[in-house]
C-alpha cells in the first residue's frame, strides 16, 4: 500500500492527505472563480501556513479598453491542508497598468 493509499484509507479520517503548492494554486483559483463568477487572471503568491495554505489571487473586476485600464483586485484565499477553501478577502484594487515602485 502506498503512502497516499494509507492516507486516503486513514483511520476514521484522522490521517488526511496534504496537497502540494501546485495543487493548492489550482484549487485556490478554481474555488474563488466559483464564488465570484469570474475567472482569475493569476495566482501571484502561495504560502504554506500552520493550518494549510494562503494564496493571493488576481482577478479582473472591471474590463476596460485598453486592458491596461482594467480594474484588478487581489484576493487572499485561505485553505485547509487538503485545499478546501476556509475563507477569502479582497485585499486590494488597482489599475492593471499600475507598476509597483
Amino acid at each position: 500500500m502506498t503512502q497516499t493509499e494509507r492516507n486516503d484509507a486513514g483511520d476514521s479520517g484522522s490521517e488526511r492527505r496534504r496537497i502540494g503548492a501546485p495543487e493548492a494554486m489550482r484549487r485556490a483559483a478554481a474555488q474563488l472563480a466559483e464564488l465570484l463568477g469570474r475567472e482569475p487572471d493569476s495566482v501571484s503568491a502561495i504560502k504554506r501556513t500552520d493550518d494549510g495554505w494562503t494564496a493571493c489571487v488576481e482577478v479582473v473586476e472591471i474590463e476596460c479598453v485598453p486592458d491596461t485600464s482594467s480594474v484588478m483586485a487581489s484576493y487572499r484565499v485561505d485553505m485547509d491542508d487538503r485545499g478546501e477553501l476556509t475563507g477569502y478577502e479582497r485585499t486590494q484594487r488597482y489599475a492593471r497598468g499600475r507598476v509597483d515602485r
